[in-house]
C-alpha cells in the first residue's frame, strides 16, 4: 500500500497553484495519471521519487519515505523510473547499462530475453532505434525489482507500431515482477490498455478517480464519442463548408453548415462528437 498526502506550491500553466494530493494506491496496482500540461502530474512523480521536495507524508508498505522529520533518499526508495528521454549511458553497451543498476547478470539476461534484446546486448545506445532504446530503459528500471515503477510519458516519442510493442512489454513486466506502477500519459488508448485505475489531475488536485473505462468512455446524452481538437481551417466548396481539425496526431475533416462556419474561427479549441453516426462540432 502506498499512502500519499502531500502539498507543494507550483507555478502551473494558469499561474501559481498548490499540488495537493491525498491518495492511497494498492500494492500491484497500475495507475495512470492524465490531465493538462502544467497540472502537476510530473511533479507528483518526482516527489514520489525523492527528486523534488514537498511537505506532507509518503508511506510505502509501512516504510516512511517522507514526513515532517524524515526524507528517505532517492536511492533507498526502491523505485524504477522511465522517462520520455531514454537517458542511457552512451559509452556503455545495452547490457552494461542494465548492470550499472545491479550486478545481477542473471536478472539482466532474463530482462533482455523477455524484451527480445538479447541479440543487441553488446550494442551501444546510439546504434539502436528509439523503440529499442526505450526497451533498454524499461529493462533497466526493473533491474532492482522496484517496489514502485514511475513512468513519465514513456512512449510519446515513438511511432504507433512501436508504442503497441512497448505497451505489451510494460504490461508483461508489470505482471511478471508484481510491481506497483504509476504512469503519466496523454494517450487514451495507452491508458485504457494498461491501467486498472485512472486519476485526472486539474490545477494540482485530483478531480476524477475511477477506472479508465469510466473516465475515457464518458458520454454526453446520446453521443457515442467526443474528442477535443484544434480548428486549423474552414474550407468552402460550393455550398459545403469543411472544418479541418487536428486531434492528437491526426487531422480530420468535418462537414459543417454555414451558421457554424461563421461562429468558428481558425485556432479555436473545439469538441467533435457524434450522435447516430452524424458528427457535430462545437466550440469549447
Amino acid at each position: 500500500m502506498i499512502e500519499i498526502d502531500i502539498c507543494k506550491k507550483l507555478h502551473g500553466s494558469m499561474g501559481d497553484m498548490e499540488l495537493k494530493i491525498d491518495l492511497d494506491i494498492a500494492k500491484h496496482e497500475f495507475v495512470a495519471i492524465g490531465g493538462e500540461s502544467g497540472s502537476g502530474k510530473t511533479t507528483l512523480l518526482r516527489v514520489l521519487a525523492g527528486l523534488e521536495s514537498s511537505s506532507g507524508d509518503i508511506v510505502v508498505d509501512g516504510e516512511v519515505w517522507l514526513s515532517k522529520d524524515r526524507v528517505l533518499p532517492t536511492q533507498q526508495r526502491g523505485i524504477g523510473f522511465v522517462f520520455q528521454e531514454y537517458a542511457l549511458f552512451a559509452n556503455m553497451s545495452v547490457k552494461q547499462n542494465l548492470l550499472y543498476v545491479s550486478k545481477d547478470r542473471k536478472m539482466a539476461d532474463k530482462l533482455l530475453e523477455m524484451s527480445s534484446l538479447s541479440q543487441l546486448k553488446d550494442r551501444l545506445p546510439h546504434t539502436l532505434s528509439g523503440g529499442q532504446q526505450q526497451r533498454v530503459s524499461l529493462c533497466r528500471a526493473f533491474m532492482s525489482s522496484p517496489k514502485l515503477l514511475l513512468m513519465d510519458e514513456p512512449l510519446s516519442a515513438l511511432d504507433p507500431m512501436m508504442r503497441d510493442r512497448l505497451q505489451h512489454d510494460i504490461s508483461r513486466l508489470h505482471r511478471e515482477f508484481g510491481t506497483t506502477t504509476i504512469m503519466v500519459s496523454h494517450d487514451p488508448s495507452e491508458i485504457y490498455r494498461l491501467a486498472s485505475r485512472m486519476l485526472l489531475i486539474e490545477q494540482g488536485e485530483i478531480t476524477k478517480d475511477a477506472s479508465p473505462k469510466e473516465i475515457l468512455l464518458r458520454s454526453n446524452g446520446s453521443q457515442k464519442f467526443s474528442f477535443k481538437g484544434e480548428l486549423l481551417e474552414i474550407v468552402q466548396s460550393d455550398i459545403i463548408y469543411v472544418a479541418i481539425i487536428s486531434i492528437g496526431q491526426q487531422i480530420v475533416e468535418v462537414v459543417i453548415d454555414e451558421a457554424e462556419s461563421r461562429e468558428l474561427k481558425k485556432g479555436d479549441s473545439v469538441t467533435i462528437s457524434t450522435k447516430a453516426f452524424a458528427p457535430s462540432i462545437s466550440k469549447l
